[in-house]
Order: C-alpha cells, then sequence, then structure tokens
C-alpha cells in the first residue's frame, strides 16, 4: 500500500537527484530510500527511477507520478491542518506563500499585525520567485500567495484581496543626465521572476534590446542600481526608502510606471485559521488590501 513517507521520498529524490541527498534530507538509510522507490515502482507497474551517472533521475513515468504525489502530500498536509483548526482556528496553522519582494516588503507588517490578534496561530512562509511559488499552491503546498496577478491556467484558486502596487525604473540620481533606456544597462531578476518577464516584456515594445545583467535577488538589483551599475524595474513600494533619501531617482521610460496590483489569493475552501489571516488582512485599513471587484 502507497504510503505518505514513500512519496515523500520519491519527491526528495526528484528534488535532490540523488538517493544519498534524500536520505539526508529524510533523515533515513540510503537502503531505506531505494526500498521506499522499489515498494513504488512495483505497485506503478513501471520504473520510477533511472541511474544518471552518479546519481539517479526520474523517468518520464516517475516525473509524473511525482507531480501527483506532492498534490497528495499538500492535499493531505492541508487535510490535517483544516481539521485540527476546525475546533479551534486561533491555534491552528497557515501556510504563506509570496514572491519575492512582497516576502520582503507587505509580508512583514501584514503578519506582525495579525500576530497581535491572534498570537495562537502559527504562520509558516516560503519566499520563491513567481515561477516556484504559483506551483506550490496548484499542489496544496501552501494555503495563500501573496504576489501579482495569477496565472490564468490556476483556475481553482480564488483571489480574496488587492492592493495597489506601481513598478517604476529607477536608477542612481546620475543615471537622468542623458538617460537612453536603450543604451543603458538593464538590471534583471533571475529567470524565474515575474519582474524579469515583466520588464523583458517592457523592453520588447518599446523595441529596444539594451545590455543586461541578471542579479539574484531583489536586494541585489536596488543595491546594484544605486551603485550605478544600471537601470531596472522595481516595485516603488521596495525602494521607497531609497527614492525618498535621494539614493535612486525614478526615471522616464514610455509605458511606465505599470500598474501591477498585488493579490492575495487562496484555496477554494480556506482552513479555519486561513480564514482568521484572510478577514484580518481586509479588516485593517493600514495594511492597504481592499476585496476585489466581481
Amino acid at each position: 500500500m502507497t504510503t505518505n513517507a514513500r512519496l515523500r521520498t520519491l519527491v526528495e529524490l526528484a528534488d535532490t537527484g540523488s538517493v544519498r541527498a534524500a536520505a539526508e534530507r529524510l533523515v533515513v538509510t540510503e537502503s531505506s530510500v531505494s526500498s521506499a522507490i522499489s515498494a513504488l515502482s512495483a505497485e506503478v507497474g513501471t520504473p520510477l527511477v533511472t541511474r544518471h551517472g552518479r546519481g539517479v533521475r526520474l523517468t518520464p513515468a516517475g516525473e509524473h507520478y511525482a507531480e501527483y504525489a506532492r498534490k497528495i502530500l499538500g492535499l493531505h498536509t492541508e487535510a490535517l491542518l483544516a481539521a485540527r483548526a476546525e475546533a479551534d482556528p486561533e491555534h491552528g496553522a497557515v501556510r504563506i506563500g509570496a514572491v519575492t519582494t512582497a516576502g520582503e516588503f507587505l509580508i512583514p507588517d501584514m503578519l506582525a499585525s495579525f500576530r497581535v490578534h491572534h498570537p495562537g496561530v502559527v504562520l509558516r512562509l516560503e519566499v520563491a520567485p513567481r515561477g516556484l511559488i504559483w506551483p506550490m499552491l496548484a499542489r496544496h503546498e501552501v494555503d495563500l500567495v501573496v504576489a501579482g496577478r495569477p496565472p490564468d491556467e490556476l483556475r481553482t484558486a480564488r483571489v480574496r484581496a488587492v492592493s495597489p502596487n506601481a513598478l517604476v525604473v529607477v536608477g542612481a540620481p546620475d543615471a537622468g543626465a542623458g538617460f537612453d533606456p536603450a543604451r543603458v544597462t538593464w538590471l534583471l531578476r533571475e529567470p524565474a521572476s515575474g519582474m524579469r518577464a515583466t520588464c523583458a516584456a517592457l523592453l520588447e515594445r518599446l523595441d529596444i534590446a539594451p545590455p543586461s545583467m541578471t542579479l539574484g535577488s531583489n536586494g541585489a538589483v536596488v543595491a546594484a542600481a544605486a551603485a550605478g551599475l544600471g537601470v531596472t524595474l522595481v516595485s516603488r513600494q521596495a525602494v521607497r526608502r531609497e527614492l525618498d533619501a535621494g539614493a535612486l531617482v525614478e526615471l522616464p521610460v514610455p509605458g511606465a510606471p505599470l500598474d501591477r496590483p498585488w493579490h492575495i489569493v487562496a484555496q477554494p475552501d480556506p482552513t479555519p485559521s486561513t480564514r482568521l489571516l484572510l478577514e484580518h488582512v481586509l479588516a485593517v485599513p493600514e495594511l492597504g488590501w481592499r476585496a476585489p471587484r466581481s
């Protein structure tokens, strides 16, 4: 019989590509990992992994099965949280996913405000680029996501709250002199970032192909812009302090600022503790959220 432990083993093996690494993450022996995968393969009736150099990789069947395993594990955790919180939402847990900029600049105030009124709720936060966060919601690995507009293929989740957000082009104070967006270096986020995709779309609309530099985080991009390495597209909220201090300036670019509101998106039937958080966010005007227009 398939067990959660075996499914978790497959997921860890998929993530690490190594029996040893999966065993270390799960705190079990390598033979336990191999045994679990063999049992799953026998149950499915086809190999789920194959040797690849010194490690292993999933077969096409294994990759497909692993995606279902993630959903099963996410739903099981969600079911446990919902059941435990039904009797006492004030002592439940909420799993939150956020894109990097939201995790750095929106989430802290939101969670701090919530904890004042609901100190018994356990809050778990995952911060990652857009390309990684939305699949977590689809697989029920988080209860809600704070990010930009949800992807069209995420049909089951619902937008619960929105907040204004403007994307602006910024650079060091001396970047404004003779500024030409086609010649200056553009500082880009990592490939999975939604901000990188939005910036690429802006440059395409401008029909320009300027030099670029990729950096690994929102903080690195902002710091590089302030140091004069180039310009970047960023949420105005994320650079408010730098703009007020004069370390950065907004630069005129056709099509900017861009209106890209923040969204809080949750599962169609939130757990009781998740509903507490959603209700709190909408009830505190200082947090800047409102219910979406129907």
